[in-house]
């Protein structure tokens, strides 16, 4: 069959979910035996996240070709268990830049070059170039932003064109709004839904069906109104309420007949969802026999979206150890070796999250001390590694000036430092060591338990490296160097010898972290820290009665 396009816009707010809920469907259509991938179009002018404050923008999520991403790709990689690349995120920086790069280049033969059609244009051929793949049977396709904004106006417009392009019988429009309740009135109010609709109408694209966010439920007189006053049937509006977890989703889609609709209006052939395996793990994270506390030592705590592919992995891991981690947020700022006891009382693990910049080094450090003389399970990733290897020197081996050059250049001992061919690049943007290289790892070490296999890959988002001139004074004196990239010779990954579970990566483990596929590094350090609590009695009770999950 010819490439199915789902086009997923919002109305009325911000935050409703898009993303869940492409991701959502995505699930239940997979689970239907069809290939499908999902596309954010984001409509922002940088050119990608890359260079944006995390507080701005939260995490970036950085895809296996090395394009720095929208976290929704991550969501979309984690429940459909595919590999996204540049093409499933395009920015209006992006978009702009390739016109303006193709009118330098006389393409255009000297054209007045406008929104429309060339702007247009270039937006339909990046949706296209997933569909004309011939790897997928649908494309589903977010528009960040909601209708009305002027940022999305060419979006909407591209989308509108495309519809007619390939045939209005290959293209759906699903469109998010916000069923807001008014507890003085203590009614659900349709008007937001009926604006947003009209809105999205005058642009010429009519949703044929709405998914309508609420947190209450939504009666048939409710149901029934939304679709008198937006022109779909009653069977199309579908309601979208909160839920205990973002897994559920999918289940709660199917119970809605979301994935139902979505094929009856596609007029495609699909067989039944398969989701015994989506059920078991839903069920494993609604009903833990064990929990534990890990502390997450960072700079952007009070932002959780900016570790979100972390808070991502431990769900996975946890599910897998039968346990609910609960996840104790520190910020690195507040950290000083007095208070670190106190802080970290009744941990059973602390992960050191990755980050740029000096601030709230010095808390990280305090706790990597802390962790590393008192014997808790350890994990650091990217800069937590390269703060394990700072902390190492100083306390170790006794090179106290020992640092990284990015946090002091004049650092007699500069055990991190960026590698010779980072050193002349002034851009900040895409310049870093992106996306999947090669580690191989020795087979006497935690991280080889973990993964069972000597080669495997992971995604980088750094410049900064392990020394490789000064790294024998860390053998020296005990550090285990046990992770290697075998083309340039980096280190990947560090342990300590005798230390029950310490291990510090250079790449991001959690971005590879999936539903179907836990990540090994973040299962074995919660099986760690599952050990460490029985030890220390630390065991978190678990109570409420058991959760019974069901398709619908």
């Amino acid at each position: 069959m010819s490439t199915k396009y789902i086009f997923v816009t919002g109305g009325v707010t911000s935050s409703l979910g898009k993303g869940i809920i492409c991701a959502s469907l995505g699930r239940l259509l997979v689970a239907r035996g069809l290939r499908v991938t999902v596309q954010k179009l984001d409509p922002y002018i940088n050119v990608d996240p890359g260079t944006m404050n995390p507080y701005e923008h939260g995490e970036v999520y950085v895809t296996e070709d090395g394009a720095e991403t929208d976290l929704d790709l991550g969501h979309y990689e984690r429940f459909l268990d595919i590999k996204t690349s540049q093409e499933n995120n395009v920015t209006t920086g992006r978009i702009y830049n390739d016109v303006i790069s193709k009118e330098r280049q006389g393409a255009y033969l000297g054209k007045t070059v406008q929104v429309i059609p060339h702007i247009t244009d270039e937006i339909k051929s990046h949706i296209l170039a997933l569909g004309e793949s011939g790897d997928y049977d649908i494309v589903i396709v977010e528009i960040g932003g909601t209708v009305g904004d002027i940022e999305s106006l060419p979006y909407i417009e591209a989308v509108r064109q495309l519809r007619y392009d390939v045939g209005r019988q290959n293209t759906l429009s699903i469109h998010l709004t916000l069923v807001p309740y008014l507890s003085a009135a203590r009614e659900l109010k349709t008007k937001p839904t009926q604006h947003s609709v009209k809105t999205l109408s005058e642009s010429g694209l009519q949703p044929d069906i709405i998914v309508a966010r609420s947190e209450y439920e939504l009666d048939q007189d409710i149901r029934n109104k939304i679709a008198q006053f937006c022109n779909v049937e009653n069977e199309d509006v579908i309601a979208s309420l909160d839920a205990e977890s973002i897994y559920q989703v999918p289940l709660l889609m199917q119970g809605e007949g979301l994935d139902e609709r979505v094929i009856k209006k596609l007029d495609i052939e699909a067989g039944d969802a398969e989701l015994d395996q989506w059920i078991g793990f839903v069920e494993a994270v609604r009903n833990p026999s064990n929990g534990i506390d890990i502390a997450l030592v960072g700079k952007y705590v009070e932002h959780h979206d900016a570790y979100k592919s972390i808070v991502e992995a431990f769900i996975h891991a946890g599910a897998v150890n039968d346990c609910k981690v609960n996840i104790r947020w520190i910020q690195s700022d507040d950290l000083t070796p007095e208070n670190v006891p106190d802080k970290l009382k009744d941990i059973s693990g602390v992960l050191v999250a990755p980050g740029f910049g000096g601030r709230g080094i010095r808390g990280k450090l305090a706790a990597i001390t802390y962790v590393r003389e008192n014997n808790i399970p350890f994990f650091g990733i990217c800069l937590g590694l390269q703060c394990a290897v700072i902390e190492y020197a100083r306390n170790v081996c006794g090179w106290t000036d020992a640092n990284s050059t990015e946090f002091n250049e004049d650092t007699e001992y500069p055990i991190i430092d960026l590698m010779p061919d980072q050193k002349d690049i002034e851009d900040k943007g895409g310049t870093m060591r992106l996306g999947l290289y090669d580690c191989k790892i020795k087979q006497d070490s935690n991280s080889y338990k973990a993964y069972g296999k000597e080669l495997f890959q992971e995604r980088h988002r750094h410049r900064y490296e392990v020394n490789n001139n000064l790294r024998y004074k860390l053998v020296e004196d005990g550090m285990k160097l046990v992770g290697f990239n075998p083309e340039r010779d980096l280190v990947e990954i560090i342990e300590l010898e005798d230390h029950p579970w310490y291990v510090g990566v250079q790449f991001h483990p959690e971005l590879c972290s999936t539903v179907n596929n836990p990540q090994p590094l973040f299962v074995d350090f919660v099986k760690a820290g599952l050990e460490y609590a029985k030890e220390h009695d630390l065991h978190v009770p678990i109570t409420g009665e058991k959760v019974v999950v069901s398709e619908a």
